[in-house]
């Protein structure tokens, strides 16, 4: 039987409390959400927490102005309410850094979540990456979203701009996981059988297709050095790659 190392105690665990309840607003007449909600992330840095509305619709929350918003208005913050209604940021450039909602229109739906950012997991600071078609400030951050139809977007967090359209994959993205290094490594996993490595420093390129799966492909992850690569799917098997 699994059991919990000796500095759990179990018993805070089941005292744990919730703090509140994010709600997707009622399904409009375009339908594009208000449905399941069927994956969340949050950033390397805490900055903001993504989750998606249903169908194709991803919100992006600053989380520190969402636990205030917890403590002043309850447990449940309805997003959209106009009294919690978040500032939406303008295109004042001195206004960048500062963490805004959006509402992101994948225009598929959307099966999977995922930050990254150029600032490896273990570093506090910033470091500039200069890209071939885009150039960021220190402090940038994206989100990858995969889609049903075998899409994946990638989205400038602060200012909910499309940066890059991920077309290869046949089938469902069932996963998405940057590297932790900062390299703005992504691997998607999906339901044609392979994982793909794409690098998004290099304008997004394919770097390997991974095959080894007989079935779908459900979950990916790497390890904490960004050597090496798991993943699981449709069968019984743990699939380990090394990508160094």
């Amino acid at each position: 039987m699994a059991s919990f190392p000796p500095r759990v105690n179990e018993k805070e665990i089941v005292r744990s409390r919730t703090i509140g309840e994010l709600l997707a607003p009622a399904a409009p007449f375009d339908k594009k959400c208000g449905r399941e909600n069927w994956t969340v992330a949050f950033a390397p840095d805490g900055s903001y927490f993504a989750w998606s509305q249903g169908h194709r619709t991803v919100k992006l929350v600053p989380w520190s102005q969402c636990l205030k918003n917890f403590l002043l208005h309850g447990t449940k913050n309805i997003t959209n309410s106009s009294s919690l209604r978040l500032s939406r940021q303008n295109s004042d450039g001195a206004q960048k850094n500062k963490p805004h909602e959006h509402i992101i229109d994948c225009g598929d739906i959307v099966w999977s979540l995922a930050f990254g950012s150029s600032v490896p997991e273990k570093q506090s600071r910033c470091v500039n990456i200069e890209w071939h078609r885009f150039r960021f400030g220190q402090d940038q951050l994206l989100l990858a979203t995969g889609l049903n139809n075998g899409r994946i977007k990638i989205w400038d967090v602060y200012t909910g701009k499309l940066l890059l359209n991920l077309v290869d994959h046949s089938e469902v993205v069932r996963d998405l996981t940057f590297a932790p290094d900062g390299s703005l490594i992504l691997v998607s996993a999906s339901r044609d059988k392979t994982l793909r490595v794409w690098d998004l420093k290099d304008d997004g390129n394919m770097m390997k297709v991974l095959r080894g799966h007989q079935n779908w492909v459900y979950s990916c992850a790497f390890s904490p050095d960004s050597s090496m690569l798991c993943s699981v799917g449709a069968s019984k098997a743990v699939v380990a790659a090394i990508l160094v």
